[in-house]
């Protein structure tokens, strides 16, 4: 299928290097989780507690400079640990968009002192909302940079098993492997849709058809999705998976794991005192 006018890509083409970036993120992340980083030496068991108590501590934080400081230490732990900051940036990016379209409209309606009045709408831009919709923003960056460089030192299945170690129900940590790989499932067949859908097509199509194209594609991805489920599910099942996930790396707690703990207990508890 050649490109558009002007050089531009086709809805499919457009979808099908969507789906390729996709999965080669995931095979950035298993790589660098696999990596010998700083981070990937602990154990799995650590890593959940100690980011996830810093996350906490970022959520419930009011201070500017704990949240300022969490978010360098996530940053640092990234550089030691040999992720590399593009995997972090789309994260940012992704994390700013959304926390902005959320933190946008508390700029003009939170009550306090006007900064300045939009010159048309006559709209007051407050100090209050400003400070209130920096402070979301900024929560919002530090608790996913933590939640990615989770993602990006601990294999899924490290995870998951670490989950159940720390007594998680065994429901929540099949839905969880369930999903994960489902996901990459639904992906796979998306673009064995696409490139079959790509190998039958000659020239160029018009804009209408383009369109009927694409809603017929999700309409068949979707009644393939419910399938796929199923048939997942069935074939984990046949394969003894009941949620307990086994590997032939046992978690062991080492000294070093003991002073990682005691340091991410001390960090959040220093970031919660006086984020507060």
């Amino acid at each position: 299928m050649t490109a558009g006018k002007g050089g531009r890509r086709s809805v499919l083409e457009k979808t099908l290097a969507e789906i390729l970036a996709t999965v080669e993120r995931s095979e950035e992340a298993n790589r660098s989780a696999q990596g010998a980083g700083f981070l990937q030496g602990f154990d799995p068991r650590v890593k959940l507690l100690g980011l996830l108590l810093l996350i906490v501590a970022a959520a419930s934080g009011n201070q500017f400079y704990p949240l300022c400081g969490l978010l360098a230490a996530g940053i640092l732990l990234a550089l030691l640990s040999r992720v590399r900051m593009r995997q972090m940036a789309g994260a940012w990016v992704g994390a700013l968009l959304f926390s902005g379209a959320v933190a946008l409209p508390a700029v003009f309606l939170t009550p306090g002192p006007a900064l300045l009045h939009l010159p048309i709408t006559g709209w007051p831009l407050t100090a209050t909302g400003l400070r209130s919709a920096a402070f979301l923003t900024l929560r919002a960056e530090t608790t996913v940079t933590l939640s990615v460089l989770l993602v990006f030192t601990t294999p899924s299945t490290h995870l998951l098993k670490a989950l159940r170690s720390l007594r998680v129900p065994v429901t929540v940590v099949v839905l969880a492997g369930m999903t994960y790989r489902y996901i990459f499932v639904l992906l796979q067949t998306a673009l064995e849709m696409i490139e079959s859908r790509r190998s039958r097509i000659v020239g160029q199509m018009e804009a209408a058809d383009r369109r009927r194209l694409l809603v017929s594609s999700a309409g068949v991805l979707l009644g393939r999705s419910f399938q796929l489920s199923n048939d997942v599910f069935l074939a984990m099942q046949s394969r003894g998976y009941r949620g307990e996930v086994y590997l032939l790396d046992e978690f062991s707690w080492r000294r070093r794991d003991w002073v990682g703990l005691a340091g991410f207990a001390v960090a959040g508890a220093l970031a919660l005192i006086e984020g507060r």
